[in-house]
Formats: C-alpha cells, structure tokens, sequence
C-alpha cells in the first residue's frame, strides 16, 4: 500500500475544484488556467478505500500485490515504461457494469484516479498511474460475449473480450468483425485507443465498427451513448466521442459492434520493388482506381532483410521494398479479376516479383512475413537489454514514399537499427527504432523528426497508437494549442477532478511532467 501524502498537482487557479468557475466561462481551457487537481493517495485514504472495495467485490477481487501492480502500470511493448512511481495502487476486478460504477463512486467520494485495463498491449505509456497510485479497473472477467444478433449482423460484449476470441466464435457462424490490432488487445482497450490495423483499407477503423456502447462516468454515472440501428440522427455523437478518448472521458463497459460477412477465398500477393516509390505508385493505382483488396501492407528492405533473418517463415524474400496484400470476395473468380488487375498494375511500375498462394497453406505462408514483422525487427537487437521506440505517423499516401525514404536516411545516418512498415493502403506506417541506454536520446530524435515532418505533410502523428504519456506534448503541433485546449474543456466538463486517466492524451498537470 502506498504511503504517499496528498497530492495536488499544481494549476495556476487557486479556484476550489468543486465550484462554479470549474469550467472558467470560456470554450477551451489552456493548461495554466486548469483547476488544481487533489488527489486523496495518503495511507489512511487508501486504506479505507480498499476496504470499501473488499466490501463490494471481496478479497480475492481486490489485488495489492507489488508483482502484479507492476505488471498492470507497464508492460514489455510499452516504449514509456512506467517507473516505481508510476504504479497503481491496488487492481480490482469487477464483474459487471453496476461493480464498476460503484468502483467509480468510491474512488469519486475519496478523489482517487481510475485507470481502465484490457488486454494491456497499449504502446505509448497509457497504462502507467502518473499521480503516484491510485485504482486500476482490470476486465479480465468482463469478458463476455453478452449476445450475437445475428439477423442484424451486430454483437453485444464486454471489454474484455479479445477481438481474436471473437472472430474464433463468429466465423463459423459466417461472420467477421474487422479490426485487427496487435495480438491480445481486447475491445475496451481497442475502443479507447480507436485502433485499426492490417485490415484497415479495405475495412476501416474501430470507429466505423462501434454502433453504441455504455460507459461509466467519474462520478459512477451510467449512461447508454446510442441503440443499435445502423444510423441515428439523435443527439450528440457521444459513441465516437469516447472512441479514442483513451479512457479520459469515461469507462467502457459493454459495446454494440457492426460485423460483416467473413471473408471467403482468401489470397496473399508478395511483390517485391526495386524502390519505395515504385511500390508507394503501385499502391497508389490501386486506391485511385478502386480495387478492394482485403489488405495493402509495405515492409521496407531491412525488415525484409529481418524477416528473413529471424527464422519465422520457410522461404527466403529478396531485401528489398515489399508489398503484402490480401484479397478476399464471393467466388475465386472475382478474386482472381482482381490480383490480375493489381498484378498489371505492380508490372507497370517494375515490379521485381511477384508471388501469389495457391491454397489455404500458402497463404497462412506468405502472410507469415507480415504478421511476424515486429517479431523479426526485435530479434535484430544486438543486445537483450535494448529497447526500442515506436512511431505510426501517417500521411496523405501521395506523400507517403517521401516521407518513408526520409525516415530510411534518418535511420542510416543515425547509425541505430531500425525499419519502416505499414498500412501503405491508408498512408500509415511505423517507424521502429532499436537502442541501447546511451541512445534514447538519439532514437528519440528520430521519432520526432518524422512525426514533425509528417505534420508537415499535412499528416497526423498517430494513425492507430494513440497518444498516452509519450506523444501528448507533440500533440499540439497537429492542430494548434486550441486543439488540446478544447479537448482538456470537454474533460474537465465530463471528469471536473480529473479522476480518469489523468495526463493521458494532453497535460492536466504540470506536476505529472515524465523524463
């Protein structure tokens, strides 16, 4: 149990944060006019509280356990790995939505921050408890699927359900939910970070794919955001405003999601270019001219020249700029119409070669490379204790090839190891920096190159990461400051004590500032 005092993080307002003036009579709220946040973490505090919690969940659902509040504030993949001082102070783990607003009203009534746990594969430091403690809500037993409407083509679940899991479960039943993030992220978390992922040309992002869901507020309040009809005309779109909120605004605990039909006849294509640009014009002739491949995907030469180094696959690619695609439709006729026309298209701009499966176990082959790309790079590391830093800016795809060769020469010059890959359909990408403890600096330099230059281009630091602890002073410089000033407004509208979250996303806080 931590010992920590009461914490107030300082603000330039010495206004009482339950009073009128909370909101300031303006529309947006810099940072040096936000209220002061207090946090309630001392001893007596937490104590009482998790007695409170062991009343309404018992003992075994309370976790205070220095093991596992580590394990639940970071995590291996997580490139702003929480420190000592950034643990929770207890995990609980609720059972239902009713648990979790009654969790939020004791943590409300002491002032204690939330944090919302699913899956737990959040890159960017979302995880971490920057106020020094406080309660992290983990759904491991929400993790139900609460009911399929099959005529509607819509399923109901809890945040902790996997979007692998559900997949397993509606595809004999002929159905497909298509967001494909990495591998163990669950809906809530997939939710809070509106993620994407390989599927993301053909299908769009997780927010095309939530119909409604409902959220517990900071001060246990439920509220329902939509129903489950295809289109609403119903008041504000509070559905899409908590997708990509990062758990700041509210806490997802049950979700209505659109599925489609499976895919059927899949293929893979491996085409190989002699440059990026060529395979960036290929890709481009293939959206201008609407082909619906099921997924458009670019592996620069060096993750090429890491995927065939790791041992993953069976086969051997040549090191060079590789496009990975699949196809899917109704017959192998108009599956095969369509990798004609892309493999015209690939021939017209150079392509070097070209593979395309046959059958079931040549696609699960060839697609192996992509799927175990990030797997391949961090084998690369010439020492175990390397870490690495990870950046998804994306761009308009006109500008894409630039800004990918761009990337390739910060990398060569930097001396570091280190690769882009990604979404080439949608124009997103990721840049993944291997380094030593000496380096941080340096591939943190790089990371930040490329997501300025990508604000340059008209682009966005983060296609489907999100932003967390990592990226959030970068954040301002996509839209200007009134762009965070109005989102830190609709939190302090929403959140007044700043109870979820806090500091994720943009500052609430200057004393929350992280090395």
């Amino acid at each position: 149990m931590s010992s920590v005092a009461l914490y107030s993080a300082r603000g330039n307002s010495t206004s009482n944060p339950g009073d009128s003036q909370r909101l300031n009579g303006q529309s947006t709220t810099p940072l040096d006019a936000m209220p002061v946040a207090v946090y309630d973490l001392t001893e007596k505090s937490l104590r009482d509280a998790e007695n409170e919690l062991v009343t309404l969940l018992g003992a075994e659902r309370v976790i205070t356990s220095l093991g596992e509040r580590i394990t639940h504030s970071s995590t291996e993949w997580s490139v702003a790995p929480g420190g000592d001082l950034d643990r929770h102070s207890f995990i609980v783990h609720p059972k239902s939505t009713e648990e979790v607003s009654a969790i939020a009203k004791i943590c409300h009534k002491r002032r204690i921050p939330m944090i919302a746990f699913s899956g737990g594969t959040s890159l960017e430091g979302t995880l971490a408890a920057t106020t020094r403690g406080g309660c992290c809500i983990d759904f491991q037993l929400m993790n139900k699927v609460i009911q399929l409407h099959a005529k509607d083509m819509d399923v109901v679940v809890q945040p902790g359900v996997g979007f692998e899991e559900l997949n397993a479960q509606l595809d004999p039943q002929g159905y497909f939910f298509p967001p494909d993030p990495g591998p163990g992220a669950q809906i809530g978390g997939m939710i809070g970070q509106g993620c994407s992922g390989t599927n993301a040309y053909r299908y769009g992002t997780m927010k095309d794919w939530v119909l409604g869901m409902t959220v517990v507020l900071a001060d246990g309040t439920i509220v329902r955001t939509r129903n489950r009809p295809r289109k609403s005309s119903a008041g504000y779109n509070l559905t899409q405003l908590m997708i990509g909120s990062e758990g700041t605004l509210g806490i997802v605990t049950e979700a209505t999601l659109k599925l489609t039909s499976a895919p059927r006849n899949i293929r893979v294509a491996v085409l190989a270019f002699k440059t990026t640009q060529a395979a960036v014009d290929t890709a481009i002739e293939i959206v201008q001219n609407d082909m619906p491949v099921a997924a458009l995907e670019l592996l620069d030469g060096f993750t090429m020249k890491a995927v065939n180094q790791a041992g993953y696959c069976d086969k051997q690619y040549p090191e060079i700029p590789t496009l990975f695609m699949k196809f899917a439709g109704h017959t192998p006729q108009s599956v095969q119409e369509l990798i004609d026309r892309v493999e015209d298209s690939a021939k017209r701009n150079g392509c070097q070669s070209l593979e395309f499966s046959k059958d079931d176990k040549e696609v699960a082959a060839l697609w192996m490379a992509r799927k175990t790309a990030l797997w391949s790079l961090l084998a690369m590391k010439e020492n175990p204790e390397d870490k690495f830093l990870s950046a998804d800016a994306a761009v308009p795809i006109s500008r894409l090839a630039d800004l990918v060769e761009e990337t390739t020469e910060l990398l060569n010059k930097s001396g570091l190891i280190g690769s882009c890959l990604g979404h080439v359909g949608d124009g997103n990408f990721h840049t993944t920096v291997l380094y030593g403890g000496s380096d941080k600096d340096k591939a943190r330099q790089i990371i930040s190159t490329v997501q300025k230059r990508a604000i340059e281009m008209e682009g966005t630091i983060t296609g489907e990461h999100g932003i967390g602890l990592e990226y959030r002073d970068m954040l301002v410089n996509e839209n200007g400051p009134g762009f965070v000033d109005m989102m830190r407004h609709v939190k302090l509208a929403l959140d007044p004590y700043c109870l979820l979250n806090p500091d994720k996303l943009f500052r609430v806080n200057w004393d929350a500032k992280r090395d």
